[in-house]
């Protein structure tokens, strides 16, 4: 295991894989390291013993939240996790499993292993708790009472007592605004530099470094906007201590915000949400939320594949979640049925 990691991590270095790619599948062959027992001989295990391990990483406990965090509203896997089945998200099971496959093909091409023992696999998906959640985008409601918690964090007077470095309002409803109406991957918002934001033609826009080496540039709706230079003349100085003088997002010691802290900040702003229009969401979630409402306000469907900068338009049907009451929606205004309303 640590070769394949030293290998992934040189990886990196001829832009094979992000660093965050690279980080995903260290820490998940880690993992499995540590659930199938660092004892044991790699050519040694069988589908049974990946079998093993598969469940066992679908019942541990999911460390980005705590215990009964999900709330009474349906949060992705909170009734799995209450009823005693899978602790893990589905999409954390399923990338876990990506995970093992692409590293169980490089023991076989490496010689580490005669077979791959992913082949021998018979967990089903139902037993790990399913590939997929079955909803992750927030409603409208949901998504406005998150929206409209972050304008208050952001509107709101900090007491003058509180320490500078304390004071993160400004940045944490920034962040959840970025994430819920642009969308982007959480690698993509923490790797965010302030020249990343330019104006052109009157309108601010992001550039955004995605996956792959691409870039695409977003134009930010402009309450958006605003709420970034607030950002940038009031919030950032506070947290400015040279350490990191391009990053956008900063920590109270002034270091690049980590992608392990996004969630807690969506959790602050969360907190502020009145409990009728609150759901528990995670940063990957608030991008399916972009996606999901983006489409269904007929947005053209290129537009949005740019937008949270995938190759292939196909991607979006994974990203495009079912809505309480479209349907009904879509009927109550079909197209041939216009003139006998007029």
């Amino acid at each position: 295991m640590d070769r394949y990691v030293e290998l992934v991590r040189a990886k990196t270095v001829t832009g094979q894989f992000s660093p965050a790619t690279a980080e995903v599948y260290c820490r998940d062959v880690q993992t499995f390291a540590e659930l199938a027992g660092a004892g044991r001989v790699l050519d040694d295990l069988d589908g049974a013993d990946v079998d093993a391990v598969l469940l066992a990483f679908a019942r541990r406990p999911d460390g980005r939240r705590r215990a009964g965090e999900n709330g009474e509203n349906g949060g992705d896997g909170g009734g799995a996790a209450r009823a005693g089945r899978a602790s893990q998200s589905a999409a954390s099971q399923a990338r876990f499993r990506r995970s093992l496959s692409v590293f169980f093909r490089h023991a076989v091409t490496a010689g580490w292993v005669q077979l791959d023992p992913m082949r021998a696999v018979t967990v089903s998906a139902r037993e790990r708790g399913g590939l997929r959640a079955e909803r992750r985008a927030l409603t409208v409601e949901q998504a406005g009472g998150l929206l409209a918690a972050a304008r208050r964090m952001a509107e709101e007077p900090v007491p003058a007592a509180r320490r500078r470095d304390q004071r993160t309002e400004l940045r944490d409803a920034l962040a959840v605004v970025l994430l819920a109406t642009v969308g982007p991957r959480v690698s993509e918002l923490t790797r965010a530099n302030v020249e990343d934001f330019f104006v052109n033609g009157g309108d601010r826009y992001w550039r955004i470094f995605g996956k792959g080496g691409r870039t695409r540039d977003v134009p930010l709706p402009r309450p958006v906007a605003v709420l970034l230079e607030e950002y940038l003349a009031r919030g950032r100085p506070l947290l400015d201590r040279g350490v990191e003088p391009k990053a956008l997002l900063l920590s109270w010691r002034g270091r690049r915000l980590a992608r392990g802290d996004v969630q807690a900040v969506i959790d602050r702003v969360l907190a502020r949400v009145e409990p009728s229009r609150r759901r528990a969401v995670t940063p990957h979630g608030l991008r399916h939320t972009t996606a999901t409402h983006l489409l269904a306000a007929a947005t053209d469907m290129d537009a949005v594949r740019r937008v949270l900068g995938h190759s292939d338009l196909s991607t979006l049907s994974r990203y495009r979640d079912e809505l309480p009451g479209e349907l009904e929606a879509a009927m109550r205004v079909h197209p041939l049925l216009e003139e006998g309303r007029r």
